[in-house]
């Protein structure tokens, strides 16, 4: 299937690692020009010596913790190169714990990282997809969205926050040709999940690779998913052959998640 990608641009954000990374992979491989968007300078110049060269990429440095400076450096860049055509927005979840016990400093941040964040990039970024009839904003976020996880509460919480902005932006968008989408990984071999693992197995008095399979049997294909994997839905969903998806939860979880 041509996807018709070549020639479009890409901002992914939390591109130097794990699913973020692999997206940008994913798309420079289509022929999208990507700009990579994280904080670590140095790991922005490694995964940018690894994407597919085809494209002249680049790279933005921010830090979600700092809307303001997002802000300004993402209209600045913009104001010095053309708009993107495709909007990833994917930032490592808040950190798991019980949710009567959070702190409500941890619901500020997260709501400031996930949904304050992802609104400074829309309105960064949609004059350009208006011109050009064209726009794919697709959010990385979690199957919590359909089924609450335990331990994980203040991730749930603004998980959700997430997909009610993203599918009303989606009823306000679709004329202009732009989709507004969520991916809803399942565990997927990243650090996040890594981290997961360790804080669940310390829980429950066991090992960490008891607790992995656990987890894995959790999963109807009994494994973890790959990254790719999950940068491949994001890249159909990108593409002008998922021009008439729009507003919709897409889990990538291997049949874990029960819900419909």
């Amino acid at each position: 299937m041509d996807l018709k990608l070549n020639n479009k641009s890409a901002l992914v954000c939390g591109s130097t690692q794990g699913i973020g990374k692999a997206t940008a992979i994913a798309l420079a491989e289509e022929g999208v020009r990507v700009t990579l968007l994280a904080r670590d300078e140095e790991k922005l110049k490694q995964v940018i010596s690894e994407l597919p060269q085809q494209r002249s990429h680049d790279y933005l440095v921010a830090d979600f913790t700092k809307p303001d400076q997002l802000k300004e450096r993402i209209n600045s860049y913009i104001d010095d190169n053309q708009g993107f055509h495709i909007l990833i927005n994917n930032t490592g979840g808040p950190k798991s714990g019980l949710l009567h016990s959070a702190e409500l400093e941890e619901f500020k941040n997260a709501f400031q990282m996930h949904v304050i964040c992802n609104q400074i990039l829309v309105q960064a970024c949609l004059s350009f997809m208006k011109e050009e009839s064209f726009g794919r904003i697709i959010n990385v976020i979690s199957t919590s969205v359909k089924e609450p996880i335990p331990g994980l509460g203040v991730s749930n919480t603004i998980r959700n926050a997430v997909a009610n902005w993203a599918k009303t932006l989606s009823g306000e968008l679709g004329q202009f040709g732009i989709t507004v989408n969520n991916v809803l990984p399942g565990f997927t071999d990243t650090a996040r999940l890594d981290q997961i693992i360790k804080v669940k197995a310390e829980r429950e008095g066991t090992s960490e690779a008891k607790m992995t399979e656990i987890m894995q049997n959790y999963v109807p294909a009994k494994r973890f998913a790959r990254p790719q994997e999950t940068a491949n839905a994001i890249t159909f969903l990108a593409s002008e052959a998922a021009a008439y998806i729009n507003g919709i939860n897409l889990p990538v979880d291997g049949g874990r998640t029960k819900s419909l």
